[in-house]
């Protein structure tokens, strides 16, 4: 990978490539999930501090074979083992389902795929009645063996007790000296046990060794989950322009259109309609509401038919109620909006309790932090603040108050009034424009204004 980060902490739609195959296994409602590591195991460990499994330190890397004697001391006799891999992410439940009631009463099961250019994968060799006979790896294969485009992926399923067995058989002597796990297919097949191959799909079984098969799992995930939202009934302005991060849930008649990303936990009422460019991240939006071009909302709470942006940025913490137009270049941070209130230009809201039916003018701004503490605005039912208004926090504008465009408000404004701070305007006669200084009229200008002596290069400093 040519990265500092180990391999199965690579980055595949937002979580880790580890993380995709123990949620795939945790889907399958196991017993026990073992995680076998060895190099950079402390770091996998510590990017997933809450995943329900059991490491199992692998001290040496002696092959797959070994890896999997690591867990066998604490699998019971009576148990079925299905071996995953941690750089194979994108393996379908459905399949791992069926590869596990192809395991049973004794016998082995392997995942295989039919690849259009098999080169460099071992094959899936079968018997007269379609069981497996043999894996040929490519490098020992005959020629009629190297047509075969069946190929195995290295996942199977196994009976415990006989996996074990199995695995007191393997040997090391091969050019790696490393016990393989696909061996036990050999001993399965000289001990009279049947060996069935489930066939998957080729996309879900695809392995990732470098950056560009990374991106190619990328781009194989982006189809599937877009081709997910599209069966549930959105409508995608450009399927191949929607990346998805985690998990989306949808009401009916969505539209979502181009380079929207959606990140985490994200829910979408019936009728939402998301423009190009947004980042939307573990929020909820609910019916009919609209979410204009390059908007950027984490962990928000939107309520029905509410407008939103452009170029708005929603932070954590903010609650819109019913109808709320939150608008261009307006960021709101750990606030709650009332019904059918409006922030509509050039604002800033942080840590404001704001009331329904309030206007919020045009470059208004809650000033929420000394330097030191944060402090809160209430703004009640009905008020009107005008434009340019600074609201020194903490502070309270009451119901139905107004504040005059241009106030910078320190202390609470009763309800019903109007309350304005404001200079004494000055028009002064004769006012000319300065006249252009060259360079060394300007730094002398400069120097005057800071207090500063102006010095030669020869004196000292």
């Amino acid at each position: 990978m040519n990265s500092d980060l180990p391999k199965v902490l690579q980055p595949l739609a937002g979580q880790p490539l580890l993380q995709h195959v123990i949620h795939s296994a945790r889907s399958l409602h196991p017993g026990n999930i073992y995680v076998v590591y060895g190099h950079g195991g402390a770091q996998v460990q510590a990017a997933l501090p809450h995943e329900p499994v059991d490491w199992i330190l692998q001290a040496e890397q002696l092959g797959t074979g070994h890896a999997v004697m690591q867990a066998m001391p604490v699998i019971a006799d009576d148990h079925r083992v299905l071996v995953l891999y941690g750089d194979v992410p994108l393996i379908r439940t459905k399949t791992l389902a069926a590869l596990l009631a192809a395991a049973g009463d004794g016998s082995m099961a392997v995942l295989s795929a039919i690849l259009p250019d098999p080169t460099g994968y071992g094959r899936i060799v079968r018997g007269v009645e379609d069981d497996v006979r043999a894996i040929v790896e490519q490098r020992d294969a005959t020629p009629k063996q190297l047509a075969i485009h069946e190929i195995n992926t290295g996942l199977m399923a196994i009976p415990a007790k006989r996996l074990r067995e199995w695995l007191m058989k393997l040997r090391n002597d091969n050019a790696q000296h490393e016990y393989y796990l696909t061996d036990i297919v050999a001993a399965a097949v000289q001990g009279g046990s049947r060996v069935s191959a489930v066939i998957a799909d080729s996309g879900e079984v695809m392995g990732v060794n470098d950056k560009i098969q990374l991106a190619q799992a990328e781009a194989h995930c982006r189809r599937e989950r877009a081709q997910e939202l599209m069966l549930a009934g959105v409508t995608l302005a450009d399927p191949a322009r929607i990346d998805i991060r985690g998990e989306v849930l949808v009401g009916r008649d969505v539209f979502i259109d181009v380079n929207a990303v959606l990140i985490g936990k994200v829910r979408l009422g019936n009728g939402v309609k998301i423009g190009p460019n947004c980042v939307i991240s573990d929020s909820e939006i609910g019916a009919g509401t609209e979410i204009h071009a390059n908007c950027v909302i984490d962990s928000a709470v939107i309520a029905d038919n509410c407008r939103i942006g452009p170029f708005a940025r929603l932070r954590p913490g903010t609650v819109l109620h019913r109808g709320v137009h939150i608008g261009n270049f307006v960021e709101v941070k750990n606030s709650e909006i009332g019904a059918d209130s409006r922030a509509n230009h050039l604002t800033y809201l942080g840590d404001s309790r704001i009331g329904s039916d309030v206007n919020v003018g045009a470059g208004s701004i809650t000033c929420n932090y000394d330097g030191e503490n944060k402090w809160p605005t209430v703004i009640g039912d009905g008020a009107f603040i005008g434009s340019g208004s600074m609201l020194v926090a903490p502070v309270r504008i009451g119901a139905n108050a107004t504040v005059g465009a241009g106030s910078t408000i320190v202390q609470n404004a009763p309800d019903g009034q109007l309350t304005l701070t404001r200079a004494k305007q000055t028009t002064v006669a004769g006012w000319k424009p300065p006249g252009k200084l060259d360079d060394e009229a300007k730094a002398a200008a400069v120097d005057q204004a800071l207090g500063e002596d102006r010095q030669t290069s020869g004196d000292a400093t």
